[in-house]
């Protein structure tokens, strides 16, 4: 199939048209992208984005569009998308790690923590009453699961289940706040 009459049917949403492009083309993005890499769980990576974005965006191609250029174009924007991202959380993290030890904390930074505490604490209290319970015997009387089966006269499994999806849940919310929430979710509740 010619490439313009690829654009025209994937703009229709073939989703057959994007099968022959991604078998046409995912191969070449792979090498583009491990040759800037140099890692190939990172370039599978790319090639899904782009086909993912392709697909996405399938309604707002121009029908001159050519297929080579515009996925080329495509995966390097998403391999320098993951440069900067890296770069950006390496440095937040050492930023973070000198924060630490410093033990210097900003006006911002304990903003950022003073809204992430408020969220867990608003978490906790729309957990289920049991749940709710067993999460604040365990994680803020610091209780064994044992302790806490005895003391609440149920099984440890009961505990452990409990535990668990109260954990989910708040990795769920945490995970919504981005980079800050999932660090401060495994630094401080798990």
């Amino acid at each position: 199939m010619q490439e313009e009459k690829l654009f025209t049917e994937l703009s229709k949403g073939n989703k057959r048209v994007l099968d022959e492009i991604y078998n046409r083309y995912h191969q070449k993005i792979f090498g583009f992208a491990l040759s800037y890499l140099k890692n190939e769980d990172d370039a599978y990576d790319i090639v899904q984005e782009v086909f993912i974005n392709l697909w996405n965006s399938r309604s707002s191609l121009k029908k001159d569009t050519r297929i080579e250029p515009f996925i080329f174009t495509a995966t390097k924007n998403a391999v320098i998308s993951l440069f900067r991202k890296r770069a950006t959380e390496q440095k937040y993290l050492e930023y973070l790690g000198n924060t630490v030890i410093s033990n210097n904390m900003g006006t911002n930074e304990q903003i950022d923590y003073n809204f992430l505490e408020e969220l867990y604490e608003s978490l906790i209290s729309q957990l289920p009453e049991k749940r709710r319970e067993i999460f604040i015997l365990s994680r803020k009387k610091g209780l064994t699961n044992k302790d806490i089966a005895a003391n609440l006269k149920i099984s440890e499994k009961t505990v452990e289940n409990q535990l668990t999806r109260a954990l989910a849940f708040l990795k769920e919310h945490f995970s919504a706040a981005g980079f800050l929430g999932l660090l401060f979710f495994h630094l401080f509740i798990l």
